[in-house]
């Protein structure tokens, strides 16, 4: 069964009934769509994670590449291949399986919602409309502070 090693972010993974490849589609989740639009002239693209919150994203501020920017085709990558159509925002995308990948984010960049499949942005560009979705500035990990005792123990 493909789905269980599809990531389909907030959405649900369900086989093709129409024998195309890849063999599976992830329907998103209310509030959720996929990279691309999910207009009908983008059926074909249904297999891509649902990743792409129906909320105000500034990606003005973060200086990272809109998601429905089309990225540079590379010629050396399959049409299926995970990472040619997944846009990690502020980060680059690390195919993890054929089926699966995680984004690395750059300096200054968090993954939303802390889900290493999602974009990366900074804080700037999440809307306070995305709260509805469960997005908010903290969903981001911080580092922990290393308390004098701890310092020495490291020490000793």
């Amino acid at each position: 069964d493909v789905c269980k090693e599809v990531e389909c972010g907030r959405g649900k993974c369900k086989p093709s009934i129409n024998g195309t490849l890849p063999s599976y589609i992830c329907e998103c989740d209310p509030g959720w769509k996929q990279t691309f639009s999910d207009k009908d002239d983008h059926a074909h693209l249904k297999f891509l994670p649902c990743i792409v919150p129906n909320c105000s994203m500034n990606n003005v501020c973060s200086a990272a590449p809109s998601p429905a920017q089309e990225k540079a085709s590379d010629t050396d990558q399959s049409a299926f291949d995970i990472c040619r159509w997944t846009n990690c925002g502020g980060g680059s995308c690390n195919k993890t399986s054929p089926f699966t990948y995680d984004c690395r984010c750059s300096e200054g960049y968090f993954n939303l919602l802390n889900v290493s499949a999602f974009p990366c942005y900074k804080e700037c560009a999440i809307g306070l409309d995305c709260a509805n979705l469960g997005i908010s500035l903290t969903n981001k990990s911080t580092p922990v502070t290393p308390t004098p005792s701890s310092q020495n123990d490291v020490n000793q």
